[in-house]
Order: structure tokens, then C-alpha cells, then sequence
């Protein structure tokens, strides 16, 4: 009989940390101890906390071990699960608040503020199950809502239901998904088809990727759900070739539900046909925008097609389309089994549900969140997040990568919802999270975006395809100190001529950081143009670097250690930089034990 359980994460994140050879560890020493019988391994997706793995958790208590190496199972072995006793010196014990001796011995994840604030819907299983097994994804309820759709509704009903909660896309524009459904189904077609873009291009995100490592299930039963209400027979999940864990569980996990009578033919008895196939994508971001995403299916360049017609009349083979990321799919089973009404009751008043975050960058708790929306941006950094590290100052964030803009430290309590978001020149995304702190310089940020767009362009209209490269070049004037005023005011002329003219939704977002940085920190463009300063001391162009005399010890060790050999002086004497010879690498900086030496 099973006594206990050990759950470890087998997202990426983990892996890459050896969570495969934990895996490996713990299932030798138990069946060493000779508590096989008693003791089950199961290595699931992400868990969320992607700072801490890797991640092990031992349950019914649900002990949370974090940074848990290979040498460490055999004490968890025979401390925790032989003897009962908790191995303190792994646990995770940064609850968020205050808490006695006794109690921290018994925290688990779900106690720490990191989960308290969270309320899982699309990563419900995530963490939970083995997604490689459909018996425990059915013992979760899995298919129950196709088995609903099926047996009880019509797909008209089918779609009111989602149309009722109020779901919009995750993957960034939030049109309302039930609408969307509709417009399918008002199409007649021999043949219709249901695609799920799991194309995650965007710089800092994997919120995709671990649904589809930690629940790929949900995504195969809400794309026969959106089949049945929209008179689709196939589906098509489309997944960047960068994802192995996720393709290979996917292909598992569709494989699977053909064996169980859950894809292919008469399932459930009712009539309904539908089945799925895999596509790799070989990385190329514009492959996110729905019609390059098809156009790359079909066999051909990933290129985005004028709208209209829409997909939903003419999408993949000319045949009537619907498309959604994965977030949205997730989302689906648990929207048709609980109802509308559990899914609308959370959320804003015109953005109902969750929305999953990777949260990155200068952040304590990197890692995936999912918050009800109508959180505030403080909340996720400061509750969920664990605020910025090494006592630096939050800065701003950067929401929706390369297609989105930043919101700053004045407008933190900003709820996170797509209206708001708009209203200060953002955009939701598809939900990567960036946080900077008082070191990042903005105008940095919005060239580091905006070469990233220049090198996705798949060039097919003028507005993006030299447009950003015009818009990169006039950064890099205003980083190297060679910008005047009017460069500003042409850099901002130009970015809102991109919006308005590009062919497809990502070139007409691309020039979002830079609108963004533009609006909520011009002041650091001015310094960067008049005073040929950079504020936060990133661009090396305009950095100089200096050794304070009164501060200087002459321990000589700068010298020794500057590469081009830029800095000399005596034994015990202050020291002095040749800015002609220094190449501002910042070596003599990092090995300064005096903090003598200054960058400005």
C-alpha cells in the first residue's frame, strides 16, 4: 500500500538543474531501504517556483524541498521517509511572514506567499500529476468535460458556455474566445480545422511550454471540445522544436487518447470524429502570428497574410479555422465542467479568469504564477515575487516582450488586466513578466527588444521590415551619444508609422518598448542625448570610469587585472585610469575591495 508520494519536477528548469538523476536516486534508495511498496517517485511538470529547483515534495504532508542535489536523496530517504523526520536543512522555510519553530517544520508550498496569492486554473495539474499518464489526468477529472459536451450539450451550447465566462486569448490580443468559436461554426466547410499555437517566441516567457511538460491532456480535450462546437474534425498543435520535453509528452499524451477511444473516430459513442497532429516550428517568432503560423503548417515560409479574409473563413488549407494558444485551451475543460460562473467570478469586469505569468528578470521568485487578473503589479512583485533582490530599487517591468511596453515604479498599483494595461500604452502579451531594478537602463531595454524584432522580421512588408531596422540604428545613435533632440522626435514619428502600417500584428507592435520607454522615461533619453550620460551606467559609450584618490590604497590589484593595462601607480599610492587606453569592461571595478573606482 502507498504511504507517501515524492513529486519531482520534471519541467525544464529542473531538468536542466538534474532532476532526471534525482529521479533516477530516489527510486534506487528506496527500493534499497526496501520501501518500494510503500513509496511511490513521480516526476511531474513545473511547479512553479523555478528559483528554488530543483524541486522535490513529499506527500500526504507535502514537505517542500528546494535545491535538492543528487548527494542529498539518501538523508530525505532515510530521514523523512523511513524515519519521519524532516530533513530542516533542505526545507524551504522563506514562508513570506511570520511563523514559529514548530511550524516551520511543517510548511508546505501551498502555505508559502508565493501560492498563496495564486489561484490555478490553467495550471491546475501542473505540478500535481505525472503527465505522462492519463489514468492520473482522468483521476483529475480529466475528459469529464468532453464526455459533458458529448453526451449533454449542443455545440451551440457548447459555445455560450465559453462566450458566459468571459474567456479572451491568452496569447496576447484577448479577443473574446467564444465569439471567435462562433464565427467558425457560422462557416459551412467539407472540412474545418482547430489549431493551438504553442509558438512561444517572446524573450523571458515558458508559460506554453509547462502546460503543455506538465498537463498536455487539458490541451488534446479542449481542442476536441472546440472541434465539436465548431464542426472541426482535425487539429493541429503547432510547438517550437525547442521544446523537447513538451513534444515528446504531447506525442505520448495524443497517443495515448487514441488508445483510450478519446481521439479518432465514434469517440464516446456520439458520432464525433477528431484527431490531432503534431507540427514543429524551427523558431521563427513571426510563426506566432496566426496566418504565418498556418502558412508555416501548410508547408511554406512563415509569412502573415492580409486580414481579411479571417481565418475564421479562410485559414489553414483555405479551409474555416479556429485558433488559440495553450493558455486559452487550458483553460476550456475546466470552463465547460464547473460552468461559466466559476470561471467569470474571478477577474475584472471585462477580464474574467487568470492569467499565467513567467516572472523574470530582477525578481527573487523567478518563476510561473497564475493570478487572478485585477492583481496588482505590487502584488506580483512584492507578495508573489519576493520583491528585487540585493536591496536594489524596482525600476519598471516589462510586459508582453518585444511586442509590448513597460510599466514603471509610479504605476504599480496598476491592476493587471487588458483595459488597464492599454490605457497606459502596454499590452497584456502572452504573459512574460520582466522585472528591472534601479541598474537597467531603459533606452538598453528598448534597443534589446527592438534587435530582437529586427532579427524576427520575416521582411514581407517595408513598414517592419526597414522601419525597425531604422528605428534600431536611431538607438544606437542615442547610446553611443551621437543622437540630437530632433532624433527623438523622428524616432517617435517613425514608431507610430510602423503601427499603423505594418502588415501583421507583430510589426504593429514592435515599436511598443520603445513608445513605452519614450512615455515613461524620456528623462533618460535626454540624458543620453544631451548630457552624453547614461543614468544607470549600462552604455558603454558613454561611460567613463574614474578611481576616487581619497578611497585608493594602491593595492595595485586593478592594475594588475585591467587587460589593456589602462591603469597605473605606485605601491600604496593612489592610482590613476588612462580613459585614451580603458576599454570600460569593468574588471578593475568588480576587483576593487575599497570602492575607489566609479562608473559615470
Amino acid at each position: 500500500m502507498i504511504r507517501s508520494q515524492v513529486l519531482i519536477c520534471g519541467g525544464t528548469g529542473c531538468t536542466s538543474s538534474g532532476s532526471g538523476a534525482l529521479v533516477e536516486e530516489f527510486t534506487s534508495q528506496i527500493d534499497a531501504k526496501g520501501l518500494t511498496e510503500e513509496i511511490k517517485v513521480v516526476k511531474t511538470g513545473c511547479f512553479g517556483l523555478c528559483a528554488l529547483g530543483p524541486v522535490v515534495i513529499v506527500y500526504p504532508d507535502g514537505t517542500f524541498y528546494s535545491k535538492v542535489k543528487k548527494e542529498d536523496v539518501e538523508e530525505i530517504v532515510s530521514e523523512h521517509l523511513l524515519k519521519g523526520r524532516v530533513v530542516e536543512r533542505l526545507a524551504y522555510t522563506d514562508v513570506g511572514y511570520e511563523v514559529d519553530e514548530e511550524q516551520l517544520k511543517n510548511i508546505s508550498l501551498n502555505d508559502t506567499t508565493f501560492y498563496k496569492a495564486q489561484k490555478r486554473v490553467a495550471l491546475r495539474n501542473c505540478g500535481v500529476i505525472n503527465p505522462e499518464s492519463i489514468d492520473e489526468y482522468i483521476a483529475m477529472d480529466g475528459y469529464a468535460a468532453l464526455g459533458k459536451v458529448l453526451t449533454e450539450m449542443t455545440p451551440e451550447d457548447v459555445i455560450k458556455v465559453v462566450k458566459d465566462s468571459g474567456l479572451r486569448g491568452r496569447g496576447g490580443g484577448g479577443f473574446p474566445t467564444g465569439m471567435k468559436w462562433e464565427f467558425t461554426s457560422k462557416n459551412q466547410a467539407d472540412q474545418k480545422y482547430v489549431v493551438c499555437n504553442a509558438d512561444e517566441g517572446d524573450p523571458g516567457a515558458f508559460m506554453d511550454r509547462s502546460v503543455l511538460e506538465g498537463d498536455p491532456h487539458c490541451i488534446i480535450e479542449a481542442m476536441a471540445i472546440c472541434g465539436y462546437a465548431t464542426g472541426a474534425t482535425e487539429g493541429y498543435i503547432y510547438v517550437r522544436a525547442e521544446y523537447p520535453i513538451a513534444v515528446a509528452r504531447l506525442k505520448k499524451a495524443i497517443a495515448d487518447a487514441r488508445e483510450y477511444g478519446l481521439l479518432g473516430k465514434n469517440i464516446f459513442d456520439s458520432g464525433f470524429d477528431f484527431d490531432l497532429h503534431v507540427r514543429l516550428g524551427a523558431g521563427a517568432f513571426v510563426c506566432g502570428e496566426e496566418t504565418a503560423l498556418m502558412t508555416s503548417i501548410e508547408g511554406n515560409r512563415g509569412e502573415p497574410r492580409p486580414r481579411p479574409p479571417y481565418p475564421a473563413v479562410k485559414g489553414l488549407f483555405g479551409k474555416p479555422t479556429t485558433e488559440n494558444n495553450v493558455e486559452t485551451f487550458a483553460n476550456i475543460p475546466q470552463i465547460i465542467f464547473k460552468g461559466a460562473e466559476f470561471f467569470n467570478s474571478m477577474g475584472t469586469e471585462r477580464s474574467k479568469g487568470t492569467k499565467v505569468f513567467a516572472l523574470g528578470g530582477k525578481i527573487k521568485n523567478t518563476g510561473l504564477v497564475e493570478i487572478p487578473m485585477g492583481t496588482t503589479l505590487r502584488d506580483i512583485i512584492e507578495v508573489i515575487g519576493g520583491g528585487v533582490p540585493n536591496g536594489k530599487k524596482f525600476k519598471a517591468a516589462q510586459t508582453g516582450g518585444p511586442s509590448g511596453g513597460c510599466i514603471p515604479a509610479s504605476l504599480m498599483d496598476t491592476e493587471i488586466d487588458y483595459d488597464n494595461l492599454t490605457a497606459i500604452g502596454c499590452m497584456m502579451g502572452s504573459g512574460g513578466l520582466i522585472v528591472m531594478d534601479e541598474d537597467n537602463c531603459m533606452v538598453d531595454i528598448a534597443k534589446f527588444f527592438l534587435n530582437f524584432t529586427v532579427d524576427e522580421s520575416c521582411g514581407k512588408c517595408s513598414p517592419c521590415r526597414i522601419g525597425t531596422r531604422r528605428m534600431l540604428e536611431m538607438l544606437d545613435k542615442i547610446t553611443e551619444g551621437k543622437a540630437t533632440l530632433e532624433d527623438l522626435d523622428e524616432l517617435e514619428k517613425l514608431a507610430y508609422y510602423i503601427k499603423e502600417n505594418s502588415l501583421c500584428g507583430l510589426g504593429q507592435t514592435a515599436p511598443n518598448p520603445v513608445l513605452a520607454t519614450l512615455r515613461f522615461f524620456k528623462d533618460e533619453y535626454i540624458a543620453h542625448v544631451v548630457d552624453k550620460k547614461c543614468p544607470a551606467g549600462v552604455c558603454k559609450a558613454l561611460l567613463s570610469y574614474k578611481i576616487d584618490p581619497d578611497k585608493c590604497k594602491g593595492c595595485t590589484l586593478c592594475a594588475r587585472k585591467c587587460p589593456v593595462g589602462a591603469i597605473s601607480g605606485s605601491v600604496k599610492e593612489p592610482h590613476v585610469i588612462d580613459t585614451s587606453k580603458c576599454i570600460k569592461c569593468g574588471v578593475c571595478m568588480d576587483n576593487c575591495k575599497f570602492g575607489a573606482i566609479s562608473k559615470g
